[in-house]
């Protein structure tokens, strides 16, 4: 029986997942999803011009929804099975990105946030360790099945780690970037000791996901843990048996 994935036309073959890009200028350190490198598995970027990261967390107030589409279509159309994202704020186009595009589509590493906290004791929680506090809640949480009372952190705007994104400063040390984060994970878990897991929203906080699980013992999931099981699933591995 043939699928009716394997039944597209496509351009290129050999790359299952299509990432949508913010228009940056900042460093991407391997281990972030705008990093190539990142994944074992091959991607194909495409940006998208509208969105620039001063715009990203106010998307509840402005749409940049059919610049999203177009830039999916373009994917899509060149052959990629799914869609990812370099922004955990997209969760609030989850649904409708995911009606559009005729692919499975993975906006925000937020998507993980209801099933790590079934995986947890009742009496622990997921923590979020976000870019920008403030600005994640409400819709951003509701779209991707969210507790709106989900303990959440975001990172110091006055931090070199919101400056560097918010202005593309390519200046600032890896070393310092490390600090910050791991520092903003500690607090969240000072703040609220009931977390039993952490998920990264920004996708430039998965370089330190391993800095953060070594430093408080706690599971991490970030955008790079959701598209490697995304990738997972558009292409499950064949296991020979005799």
């Amino acid at each position: 029986m043939t699928g009716t994935f394997m039944e597209r036309k496509k351009t290129y073959y050999g790359v299952s997942i299509g990432i949508l890009m913010v228009k940056s200028s900042f460093r991407r350190f391997r281990g972030d999803v705008g990093n190539a490198q990142t994944f074992p598995f091959p991607v194909q970027y495409r940006i998208v011009e509208e969105a620039v990261p001063a715009r990203i967390t106010e998307l509840h107030h402005i749409s940049l929804l059919e610049p999203f589409k177009r830039a999916a279509d373009e994917l899509v159309e060149g052959g990629v099975d799914g869609i990812a994202t370099t922004c955990g704020f997209l969760s609030i186009y989850q649904r409708e990105l995911a009606d559009h595009c005729g692919v499975p589509v993975a906006t925000s590493s937020l998507l993980q946030v209801p099933m790590v906290e079934r995986m947890l004791p009742s009496n622990k929680r997921v923590g979020i360790l976000t870019y920008d506090g403030q600005a994640l809640k409400g819709p951003y949480l509701e779209a991707v099945g969210i507790l709106p009372d989900t303990p959440i952190v975001g990172m110091p705007r006055s931090s070199h780690f919101v400056r560097s994104i918010r202005e593309g400063n390519n200046s600032v040390s890896f070393a310092t970037l490390q600090q910050e984060v791991v520092a903003a994970a500690v607090s969240l878990y000072e703040k609220h000791p009931q977390v039993g897991a952490i998920v990264c929203e920004c996708t430039n906080l998965a370089p330190f996901s391993n800095d953060i699980h070594r430093t408080l013992g706690l599971p991490v999931f970030d955008a790079v843990s959701m598209i490697n099981q995304f990738h997972a699933g558009l292409c499950p591995p064949r296991f020979e048996n005799p």
